[in-house]
């Protein structure tokens, strides 16, 4: 199976911009485009494979078709595709919320919990984004802060600029801040608990609903520790590792799609073109590329930022 460029499902939220289609090439004729899904397989949106022989096929009619040898062997015990990869320009500030672990989303929301990381691909100078509280707290003030709108005096707050990496892990009460654009890699789960949201409405004119007896359940009330990228990587967990490479004219990057993963590919700077199994694509900025296990040795070259996720042999 050969590798294939991926066309992503869209979603036009009420905090989103349209800088995913006027910067990054998404194609979307709506006024707000919020997320970009570039690899998704889940009941709330699939990317659609754009060329060769599964060309108009969504990525879960495909996975459905020939099973799962093409995402390799660390997935083989997966009941659902592995991940979901997105672009997100949030215009505005998304409401503060936070994700629940397997155990949790298993058993209330029959679908995986949410480990998740950003990288940060462009933010205004003021940007911010809230990751946890900036000390430990009870339930108590938790649930009472929630009730009088005071939550965001005891959060951390956190200043980013382009090239930050965060790491979410479940249970991590969070929220990006107006003005910032990221790649956010995530287990496939589309499960949210919003906790406060500024009163804002949503498009029926009523406020947007919010998880409060969810949100106490799982959150975390700890200061989290400051996330930093270790061994080269910018995150290796349970459920994904990713790594940031810069290719230039005088370097390529080279590597191997064995037995055990898929790789996904996506740009987020410049354009390269990619080789493999003696075919050969461009990849632009914005675009999202699925290079099935076994495929073998696939060369980057160009000048280009792009980040690649495989799943680990741990998942």
């Amino acid at each position: 199976m050969e590798m294939f460029k991926l066309i992503p499902a869209c979603k036009d939220y009420l905090w989103g911009g349209h800088r995913l289609a006027s910067e990054y090439g998404i194609k979307y004729d709506g006024d707000i485009l919020a997320e970009a899904w570039v690899l998704a397989c889940h009941k709330d949106g699939s990317s659609i494979i754009a060329d060769g022989e599964f060309a108009g096929k969504s990525l879960d009619n495909v996975r459905d078709e020939i099973g799962w040898e093409f995402l390799g062997t660390n997935c083989k015990d997966c009941s659902e595709f592995p991940i979901l990869i997105k672009f997100i320009d949030a215009k505005r500030a998304l409401s503060i919320q936070v994700h629940p672990d397997d155990e949790y989303a298993n058993a209330n929301e029959n679908q995986p919990g949410k480990t998740e990381m950003w990288y940060v691909l462009d933010a205004n100078e003021d940007s911010y984004l809230y990751q946890g509280f900036d000390h430990e707290i009870t339930r108590e003030e938790f649930e009472e802060r929630i009730k009088s709108n005071t939550l965001t005096e005891v959060l951390n707050k956190v200043k980013v600029k382009k090239g930050d990496v965060l790491f979410i892990p479940p249970k991590t009460l969070h929220a990006i801040g107006e003005g910032i654009i990221i790649a956010e890699i995530q287990q496939n789960s589309n499960v949210t608990y919003r906790i406060y949201d500024y009163g804002r409405l949503g498009a029926d004119g009523k406020p947007r609903q919010l998880h409060i007896k969810q949100s106490l359940d799982v959150t975390s009330l700890k200061r989290p520790e400051p996330y930093t990228c270790t061994s080269g990587h910018l995150v290796s967990c349970d459920f994904f590792d990713v790594d940031h490479v810069i290719v230039t004219q005088d370097r390529a990057y080279e590597e191997v799609a064995d037995e055990r993963s898929f790789v996904s590919i996506i740009a987020i700077e410049g354009k390269s073109k990619v080789s493999c199994g003696g075919k050969t694509v461009l990849l632009e900025k914005g675009e999202s590329l699925f290079i099935p296990a076994s495929s073998g040795k696939y060369t980057v070259t160009g000048d280009s930022e792009i980040l690649i996720t495989r799943i680990p042999e741990h998942h």
